[in-house]
């Protein structure tokens, strides 16, 4: 969503300071602005150019740790607040070069998607299924779901269904937990 946010605010203020009456400004020079911009966010290296990744001094290293800490920390849904924030504190001290941008390209996929594949609701698409990261993660997440009671898990490639209503007794009330 970012990314979109950002190329629309470099696209929109061109679109409306062209002159309509111009000869420039054919249906093609209006279209152009717009995929250059997508095209150009959503290149194959775009996920490693977002963070600038120098390991060379204590102090940049320290600078890096504290973003990606904030990023898989901050993300908007508690869940992957909670399991990328306590996994990145405990693993990223002992990431080298590759791991950090495996650990970003995890961080640059959108909420609903990573929250399905880690949790098994949706199968992840080839790309990141081998990612290093995101296999970790997701064997944690698997770890800490085998604990939990079965009534209260969703089955495997189906979304799961909130019981937030169970302490409502009626006959349409769930029995236990997650149904």
């Amino acid at each position: 969503m970012a990314s979109l946010r950002r190329a629309l605010l470099s696209t929109v203020p061109r679109i409306l300071s062209t002159n309509p009456t111009s000869s420039a400004a054919t249906p093609q020079s209006l279209h152009r602005p717009i995929l250059s911009s997508f095209s150009r966010l959503y290149s194959t290296n775009q996920s490693t150019q977002s963070v600038d990744i120098d390991l060379s001094t204590e102090e940049s290293r320290r600078r890096l740790h504290n973003r990606l800490l904030y990023r898989s920390k901050q993300r908007g849904y508690l869940e992957l607040d909670l399991v990328l924030g306590k996994w990145v504190e405990d693993h990223i001290q002992s990431m080298d070069e590759s791991g950090i941008k495996s650990l970003v390209h995890v961080l640059d996929l959108e909420n609903p998607d990573l929250w399905n594949w880690l949790t098994g609701q949706e199968q992840p698409p080839e790309a990141v299924n081998v990612n290093p990261v995101f296999v970790a993660v997701r064997e944690k997440v698997a770890k800490n779901l085998e604990k939990s009671a079965p009534q209260t898990r969703a089955t495997t490639g189906q979304s799961w269904v909130r019981g937030w209503d169970d302490v409502k007794k009626g006959r349409d009330s769930p029995i236990a937990g997650n149904q």
